[in-house]
């Protein structure tokens, strides 16, 4: 990684994290966002747990716009046992099953927002935790990104 990748990681995880919200607050404004379904609703509420699981696990160090690294040893523990990224997952798990339960363009459009702008800000982020953490390289080949096992 050069030192431009470096500078521009950073504000590039910016705008991943701000058409990640433009997604969510489309939804939300158009009533998409949240499942009417027994399944859907079951799936929002799992990923809301995995957050929550996530957070607590990972503790009050990142509540920042840009996913620079943080003072302290790298998380691995945890929902970071199965998942290098949690947090994005349950999101992601979230808009996914908005989608499903409303089928269509705009639930479609709004959803593929937030996966554009997690995406970015994942690309990111990797970028900056690789050269933070010099046991991140080990630790992304034994653990998926957003599904345990698969992706």
């Amino acid at each position: 990684m050069t030192d431009t990748d470096d500078a521009l990681a950073s504000p590039l995880s910016i705008v991943g994290f701000v058409v990640a919200v433009t997604g969510i607050v489309v939804l939300f404004l158009n009533q998409r966002l949240f499942c009417h379904h027994p399944v859907g609703i079951a799936v929002q509420v799992a990923g809301v747990l995995l957050m929550i699981w996530a957070r607590l696990t990972f503790g009050r160090r990142s509540f920042y716009a840009a996913a620079n690294p943080t003072a302290g040893d790298l998380v691995t523990w945890g929902p970071y046992r199965w998942w290098r990224h949690p947090i994005y997952a349950a999101i992601l798990y979230f808009t996914g099953a908005a989608v499903a339960c409303h089928p269509d363009l705009l639930a479609a459009g709004g959803a593929g927002l937030v996966t554009a702008g997690l995406a970015l800000r994942i690309a990111m982020e990797e970028r900056l935790l690789r050269r933070a953490y010099p046991g991140y390289a080990g630790y992304a080949a034994r653990t998926k990104r957003v599904i345990p096992y698969l992706l």
